[in-house]
């Protein structure tokens, strides 16, 4: 394979705002390189994807809750002489429920998904961009990131560590040729919750959810705009502007409210 065909690196693209970006940017001509756990799932995308608009898409079946999968992914890549010019960070789970409650070994695999893989994979891959001179890297972040998450404690916090480092990095690159964008979506209607085991909050059952088609777009309209970060919807900005007045101890309060099981007060 030549060494000059450049790919788009989507984590998560088979389903939700991933699967979304997938499509956004297949449909400009990019090149794709999908990753996922289940490659019953990456070859259904992969396929269609190649059908709808002509591109090339390798699929990588990694588990990225192990530590040495981003490193193997960056690896294998390069072996096969692909080069990554963009990277999209979307991949990430969450655990409902009180801390105190909850299996610390699930937890663990959370911030070694949600932290420590996107980690590693900016590193390998921005450091490949500055040799370059250009790339760019699209991290997912959330609204969570500006709250305290009671019920959704340990998800909050490794927002919360996306969020601040994706923001530093940025001013670290910002004239190296380098574009470092962060994306903030709210409540979004995908399969997050489910794995999360939260529909039974007030959040999943009472709120509106964004489509993931929408999301997407506004993170991919902020990426290929140099955009520092997007907030997805108005809401979302309405009350992260609120927030800003509020101590955290009332936003954690207020978090708990929107976010505890939805039949509480029947208990």
């Amino acid at each position: 394979m030549s060494t000059t065909q450049s790919y788009t690196l989507i984590t998560g693209a088979t389903s939700g705002i991933g699967y979304e970006l997938a499509k956004l940017f297949a449909a400009d001509g990019n090149n794709l390189v999908i990753v996922a756990r289940h490659i019953e799932d990456l070859q259904r995308v992969a396929d269609e994807l190649k059908a709808a608009y002509n591109i090339d898409v390798i699929v990588s079946a990694r588990d990225l809750f192990l530590p040495s999968a981003p490193f193997e992914l960056h690896m294998e890549l390069r072996e096969k002489g692909i080069v990554v010019d963009t990277l999209v960070n979307d991949a990430g789970q969450g655990q409902f429920g009180e801390f105190s409650e909850a299996d610390i070994h699930r937890l663990l695999d959370i911030i070694q998904l949600n932290i420590s893989s996107l980690v590693v994979l900016t590193k390998l891959y921005l450091n490949d961009m500055l040799e370059r001179g250009s790339g760019k890297i699209l991290n997912l972040s959330s609204i969570a990131s500006r709250y305290p998450g009671p019920f959704h404690a340990v998800y909050h916090a490794t927002k919360a560590f996306v969020q601040s480092f994706t923001e530093a990095i940025r001013d670290e690159n910002k004239d190296k040729g380098v574009i470092i964008t962060a994306l903030l979506p709210g409540t979004t209607a995908t399969d997050f919750f489910n794995k999360a085991n939260m529909n039974d909050s007030k959040a999943v059952q009472e709120g509106k959810m964004a489509d993931p088609a929408t999301v997407a777009k506004d993170g991919y309209e902020a990426l290929e705009a140099g955009d520092d970060m997007v907030i997805s919807g108005f809401k979302n900005k309405f009350n992260l502007a609120m927030g800003k007045l509020m101590s955290d101890e009332t936003k954690a309060a207020q978090m708990h409210k929107m976010q505890e099981p939805a039949d509480t007060e029947n208990h």
